[in-house]
């Protein structure tokens, strides 16, 4: 038992030393093969902002030993390219040629290792001068009142406008900022609700000064009034003198609760104009409201047509 303990022993020792002298034979030995490095872009002017994603990768044909093609398998392989030395091309393209930059690629691969070939020949870069522009907001807003109950006032946006920087030809295009979606139900009160811009335009590689917008509204309940008035004949000719059959005119309006006692005679104001009658041939007077508060958010004018009387002076 002892001597076959020890037998096993010698041939383990003989086993891993063989090993050993075999890998060491083997990686000392020259190989080509391919390896692939990271490519980083930097000091892209500051005027400048990438249109798109450029390439990221880039595959290096390599020659040199089994140790160092392991190696630099082994660590961060990432090759920085000066993007302020890219030449102009048509348009919004930028480029290098990479065999006039092989310096460049042989000063950052592993030391010890012989460029064979590099996949690419052509590097290229997408620049866009960066400007900036004062964009509206436009909100896309659902509000579902709860029954009786409506806006009293504009929807408030705060802010209104965004100042939007980015690839001057994509601000161009650019007309508007549109919000997500905002949708409120059984409103009945007063809203404010904070909402963000649609990350399409953070994909496109523009930057906006404010990514979120209040958006707030004034709600009341709304009711019907009814108000009579008189009303003013205008452009009747000095030669003739207007009888009309009735004296005052009903306004029915809808206005909201908390402006309610604000309507009154002196709030509203009826013309009809005998000039358009006679235009057109009529045989009756067309009452129109001139004027009303802005809160009267509709009304109807009751009768529509007003009967007349020609005397001549």
């Amino acid at each position: 038992m002892k001597y076959t303990s020890k037998i096993s022993k010698t041939f383990f020792v003989f086993l891993v030393a063989s090993t050993f002298i075999w890998l060491l034979i083997t990686f000392s030995k020259e190989y080509n093969s391919e390896v692939t490095y990271t490519i980083n872009y930097e000091n892209i002017p500051l005027e400048m902002q990438l249109l798109n994603e450029p390439l990221k990768e880039i595959s290096i044909q390599v020659k040199g030993t089994g140790f160092r093609i392991f190696a630099a398998s082994l660590i961060d392989k990432t090759i920085t390219l000066d993007a302020s030395k890219f030449n102009k091309g048509k348009l919004s393209n930028y480029y290098i040629l990479v065999d006039k930059e092989l310096n460049t690629f042989k000063n950052q691969i592993q030391s010890g290792l012989e460029i064979q070939a590099i996949q690419n020949d052509t590097l290229f870069l997408n620049l866009g001068t960066l400007s900036s522009k004062k964009v509206a907001i436009k909100p896309d807003i659902q509000l579902n009142y709860h029954i009786g109950y409506d806006l009293i006032d504009n929807i408030v946006l705060n802010p209104d406008s965004v100042v939007v920087s980015g690839p001057e030809i994509k601000l161009k295009k650019l007309n508007d900022i549109k919000l997500k979606p905002l949708i409120l139900n059984d409103v009945k009160e007063d809203f404010n609700a904070t909402v963000e811009v649609k990350e399409s335009y953070l994909k496109q590689g523009l930057k906006l000064k404010n990514r979120q917008v209040q958006i707030s509204g004034k709600v009341d309940k709304f009711t019907e009034g009814s108000i009579k008035i008189p009303f003013l004949v205008k452009n009747v000719p000095d030669s003739i003198k207007i009888t009309t059959l009735l004296e005052q005119i009903e306004i029915k309006y809808i206005v909201a609760l908390s402006n309610f006692n604000k309507v009154s005679t002196n709030s509203l104001q009826i013309e009809c104009d005998y000039a358009t009658t006679k235009e057109n041939n009529l045989s009756y007077l067309i009452p129109k409201l001139v004027y009303k508060p802005d809160f009267i958010k509709s009304y109807k004018i009751i009768p529509n047509k007003i009967d007349y009387l020609i005397r001549k002076k």
